[in-house]
């Protein structure tokens, strides 16, 4: 089930989130996700948030600022059924156009937007780790 972010998720979402950037991003430093975290934290009330629960358990989530996605989310041991699609499709609903940023090395990541219709614009280093991120797009063509 999909559903809207409420307050009292946030402590597991948060550790959902460090978690898997830390699994996801070896080439960035563990501490580099750890210093982001109460900032991180602290922005969730203003983004749009959607949260994938299975048995009142929070498997995933995805995070939206108008329609640019800051980050999908699914717990390791739940990832390759289906959940990341589910909370992309969500977002798609309602929106013509949607933009992201992943890493270039998150090699995973990048391969399931292009599956997901995503497109790269553009290339670019990403000021803060140094990395290589591209800039993706979607574009619903109805």
């Amino acid at each position: 089930m999909i559903r809207e972010f409420e307050y009292s998720d946030t402590d597991k979402i948060m550790s959902i989130w460090l978690e898997e950037n830390i699994s996801a991003h070896k080439f960035i430093s563990k501490e580099y996700w750890e210093n982001h975290f109460e900032y991180v934290k602290s922005a969730l009330l203003d983004a749009k948030i959607y949260v994938y629960t299975k048995n009142d358990e929070i498997c995933g989530f995805i995070g939206m600022n108008g329609n640019y996605i800051e980050g999908i989310f699914v717990k390791s041991d739940k990832q390759h059924i289906g959940i990341g699609t589910a909370l992309l499709n969500k977002v798609k609903q309602g929106n013509s156009q949607l933009t992201l940023n992943v890493y270039k090395k998150n090699v995973k990541a990048f391969r399931f937007y292009l599956k997901s219709g995503f497109e790269i614009i553009e290339e670019k280093d990403d000021t803060e780790t140094g990395e290589k991120e591209y800039t993706m797009m979607w574009t619903n063509e109805l």
